[in-house]
């Protein structure tokens, strides 16, 4: 595993993406677990901003390394589209502020940063696994 694994993940966490990774058989409480013990880089029972955050992820899906994250560069982490699944074009309009079709890296560092300040429930600047299962699955919606 790379050092960069964990940072995509989280980035995907961040945008309210689940990874193919988990089978339909899990529950979120349990995919929340797994994805919060991996994420635990430290292995200390909290997820730092710096265990959440997304500079080696960007970084990484950028393939073409153009600066811009596009759908296909997406999608292509996570994996074949599936019926009934968001496409990740459809994944990125959450976060595309400029409204271009793909994200860049402050479009990527907000997501990321709004997804985490809205898990941390008690603002303590970090998230514990009750945080991590009471959010995790859940679309950020404006205002929430």
């Amino acid at each position: 595993m790379t050092a960069s694994t964990p940072r995509i993940a989280a980035l995907l966490l961040a945008l309210g993406f689940a990874l193919p990774a988990f089978s339909a058989e899990q529950t979120l409480p349990d995919a929340a677990e797994a994805r919060f013990t991996f994420l635990d880089a430290n292995s200390d029972g909290v997820l730092s901003k710096y265990e959440y955050d997304s500079d080696a992820a960007f970084e990484t899906m950028d393939s073409d390394h153009n600066a811009s994250l596009s759908a296909a560069e997406l999608q292509a982490v996570l994996g074949p589209t599936q019926k009934g699944v968001p496409t990740a074009a459809a994944r990125i309009v959450a976060a595309d502020l400029d409204g271009n079709g793909e994200l860049d890296d402050a479009e990527m560092r907000r997501a990321t940063e709004m997804r985490f300040s809205w898990l941390d429930r008690n603002s303590d600047g970090n998230l514990d696994l009750g945080e991590m299962r009471s959010g995790f699955g859940v679309r950020v919606r404006p205002g929430d």
